[in-house]
């Protein structure tokens, strides 16, 4: 076994949110504030268009201080993805968790409580978590187990207001589900790219949270 998957696989969870909060606190990385971009890929025979993510460098937000509602939950985003796309997401873990802002990933294979039933664990990871990665794949699309998580989550934010994230890969546009189409997605055709943009989406949903979170206490 590979020492990246070794490690992942054994990577203890976050023992307090405290410890989180004063260890972004203490090595805040400007990195978080950089302008960039996350383009949406999409098809004229849905009613998806092309989406443009930017960072704003206007007015910088730190989705890391201790009074930050990131905080609120207990992860940053979940993987919705079937068992034979374990190793692909295994990889977008590793990159979303080796950010500057080490955003905290609910890996069901790694996080899931060992004796507790499927439909709570699914449930509260979609509860707990701010965003939702749906990596939409022919296996997705036959696991009803997949199909019940992306109905979780589309039930806890019918409002598609940036949370949840749809992701293509090896799939043809024409299937893409029916209960997403209002939602724009990333077309996974390069890798790093795509990952980037799954990045950059949280990104921009945590700022976001953290600005309307300033607004409403002012």
């Amino acid at each position: 076994m590979a020492g990246w998957f070794r490690r992942l696989l054994h990577k203890p969870k976050p023992s307090s949110v405290e410890s989180l909060k004063s260890s972004h606190s203490a090595s805040s990385s400007p990195s978080s504030s950089s302008s960039s971009s996350a383009k949406s890929s999409s098809s004229s025979g849905t009613s998806l268009a092309t989406s443009c993510i930017s960072l704003s460098p206007v007015s910088v937000v730190d989705i890391s201080a201790s009074d930050s509602p990131r905080w609120d939950k207990s992860y940053d985003v979940c993987i919705c993805h079937s068992e034979g796309d374990v190793e692909l997401v295994l990889e977008l873990v590793s990159y979303l968790e080796g950010q500057p802002e080490s955003f905290r990933c609910f890996l069901q294979l790694r996080d899931a409580v060992v004796g507790s039933a499927v439909v709570t664990e699914l449930c509260d990871a979609v509860q707990n978590s701010h965003c939702w990665v749906m990596l939409i794949t022919p296996g997705f699309l036959q696991d009803p187990w997949c199909r019940y998580q992306m109905h979780q989550a589309l039930a806890e934010a019918p409002m598609a207001n940036g949370r949840t994230i749809p992701v293509l890969k090896d799939v043809d546009r024409k299937d893409y589900p029916r209960e997403l189409r209002n939602i724009y997605y990333i077309y996974m055709a390069l890798k790093e790219k795509s990952f980037r943009q799954i990045r950059d989406t949280v990104m921009h949903y945590l700022q976001e949270l953290c600005r309307s979170s300033t607004k409403s206490m002012e």
